[in-house]
């Protein structure tokens, strides 16, 4: 994939949000400068300004680390918040108020964090977290807290989250 392919992979997913194009085109282009050493040296006030302007202003934290698929869709995205050790697939949608990220273990450690699948309609106000696997084609319904693994091609719902439907 070419440099500007990469840079816009995210645009036509997010037709008609300016906000969410402008945020993932700033988040590939901290991850294209994050690659190499000499980059992090010479782009460094960009991930400065890239952290006030996407993390403190717009309230998305979506860190420099994070690996996530081609495709990805952010509705409303304030208050959304993503561990850097998560992986997030191909096409997936991420909506307002979602946390996705490590859990405190009983002996003071933390967990790993959530490998979500593609094509993962996550709603908002939900909470991901714990070292689990999402699969493919799952739907997380709003205000759903997911502790424990979801098998592909499904609907999870409520607190904690139970499988509706296969």
């Amino acid at each position: 994939m070419n440099f500007f392919a990469y840079l816009f992979q995210d645009w036509s997913a997010n037709r008609q949000n300016f906000k969410a194009q402008l945020v993932l085109f700033m988040f590939r282009l901290v991850q294209t400068f994050n690659r190499y050493t000499i980059t992090k040296i010479i782009f460094f006030p960009y991930f400065m300004f890239y952290r006030f302007w996407v993390e403190w202003h717009l309230g998305i934290e979506l860190p420099r680390k994070l690996t996530i698929g081609r495709g990805l869709s952010l509705y409303h995205g304030q208050a959304l918040v993503v561990n850097k050790s998560t992986i997030i697939g191909s096409n997936c949608v991420l909506r307002n108020s979602t946390t996705i990220g490590h859990k405190k273990l009983a002996d003071g450690t933390f967990s790993g964090c959530p490998k979500i699948g593609n094509n993962v309609d996550i709603g908002a106000n939900v909470c991901i977290i714990g070292d689990i696997t999402i699969g493919n084609n799952v739907i997380i319904g709003a205000g759903s807290v997911v502790t424990k693994d979801i098998p592909a091609d499904c609907i999870a719902v409520g607190n904690p989250a139970r499988v509706l439907e296969k």
